[in-house]
């Protein structure tokens, strides 16, 4: 299974959904937005690519209302899941929040396999070790808004834990 991670798209709805209908035609079968989505209607495009989202707030939580009752009208296929996710896709673990320094200390558990953040608008993959004895990795789609850096999204192959940071054309 792939999936399309983004985060930071700061009320940048044509760039998001971009970056999800690319995603989707790379074969992505959901998106996790990592925060700062701001508006609820930058999510509103991505209804017609009917990818199911998994999104977190950030710092900048916009109109929380606005929101849920987007999510509550999208069919579920739209999740508003608070402060971070938690999600069991492909037999994978994965954890989201929008914090760097929170993501890093729960890729230290060792509990996932995939740790996803944002808020540094900048684009990376890593291996975290873990207590575990282990890695896990954490990576994070940089801002997919553009916004002091190149507009980025991730692609990653849960099948095979193959990461790849692409730039919005």
């Amino acid at each position: 299974m792939k999936i399309c991670v983004v985060s930071d798209s700061h009320d940048r709805a044509p760039m998001l959904a971009a970056a999800v209908a690319a995603a989707r035609l790379a074969g992505a079968e959901a998106v996790i937005h990592c925060g700062d989505v701001i508006g609820a209607m930058t999510l509103r495009p991505l209804l017609a690519l009917g990818l199911p989202v998994h999104v977190v707030h950030g710092n900048n939580l916009g109109d929380p209302v606005a929101l849920s009752n987007l999510c509550t009208s999208s069919g579920g296929l739209i999740t508003y899941h608070g402060a971070d996710i938690d999600l069991l896709l492909a037999g994978r673990r994965l954890f989201a929040t929008h914090f760097p320094h929170y993501g890093r200390g729960l890729a230290c558990t060792g509990d996932y396999d995939i740790v996803c953040c944002g808020h540094s608008h900048d684009a990376s993959v890593a291996q975290q070790p873990n207590l575990a004895g282990g890695t896990t990795w954490l990576v994070n789609p940089g801002s997919v808004g553009g916004l002091g850096a190149p507009a980025t999204w991730l692609l990653a192959d849960l099948a095979v834990l193959e990461f790849e940071i692409r730039q919005l054309n």
